[in-house]
């Protein structure tokens, strides 16, 4: 597919597969970035075209202003995704990832584009809330945060200078969660959550409340784990992405 988009600074192809019959989309956690699912891409390349999101503020489009807003960020990633549908298309959203790539489905939805499904992974629904404000604290406060929740890598943690250079982009993402909703909006395509049983930041039944928001089918798979279960449960999590990839072929 040609890029004429600026999709370029957006999308991310780690193993393009441009004649594969499906194409997975891959939103990322607050204070993540696209390579995060480069294993994914690996793992999934024979079965689908994997694309990861790249929010600005990071990594090779940090000199970019960050965004701070759920609602903005799904305005801007909406029409560089738009082009992805000449073919199914799955979403994967991991914790705010799944957020965002649920408020981009509803936009798309708009434009005549619907997910095949939507992959709502280490989140609450978007109708629930808690009172949050990781955003507000210091420095320090933000980085014992990303401790707890074991999903940035350690090299950046012990690395002080690259640490206080990504800081900005993680305070950003997190006041964008932080202050989004609650939405009680729904989609028309297929959502499945996925959580783990010793998460902090989502329980089961928080993430059960997904299926108020959509029309279609739901379902609701748990892992052992925390947070970022999804890393040690890898062969699972891959193996049920590969299962709707294909189901979503099987159906057109």
């Amino acid at each position: 597919m040609t890029v004429t988009d600026g999709s370029d600074l957006w999308l991310r192809r780690f193993h393009p597969a441009p004649d594969a019959p499906v194409r997975l989309v891959c939103f990322p956690h607050a204070g993540g970035s696209a390579t995060f699912y480069f294993p994914v891409s690996a793992a999934l390349q024979s079965d689908s075209d994997v694309t990861a999101l790249q929010y600005p503020g990071r990594q090779d489009r940090r000199s970019e202003p960050n965004v701070d807003d759920i609602g903005v960020l799904a305005d801007r990633i909406a029409p560089v995704v738009a082009p992805l549908f000449d073919r199914p298309v799955v979403f994967f959203g991991h914790s705010m990832g799944a957020i965002i790539a649920f408020e981009v489905a509803r936009r798309l939805q708009e434009r005549g584009h619907t997910p095949a499904m939507l992959f709502a992974s280490g989140r609450r629904a978007p109708s629930t809330r808690r009172e949050e404000n990781v955003h507000q604290r210091d420095d320090d406060g933000i980085v014992a945060e990303m401790k707890a929740m074991s999903g940035t890598d350690a090299q950046v943690l012990g690395d002080e200078e690259l640490l206080r250079m990504v800081l900005p982009a993680i305070r950003s993402d997190y006041r964008a969660i932080e202050t989004y909703g609650p939405v009680e909006a729904t989609v028309d395509c297929p959502i499945t959550a996925l959580v783990g049983d010793d998460d902090p930041k989502t329980t089961v039944a928080e993430a059960d409340a997904w299926r108020a928001h959509t029309t279609a089918a739901f379902d609701i798979r748990t892992f052992r784990g925390g947070h970022f279960y999804l890393s040690p449960r890898a062969a699972e999590v891959i193996a049920l992405t590969r299962e709707a990839l294909r189901g979503a072929v099987a159906v057109g």
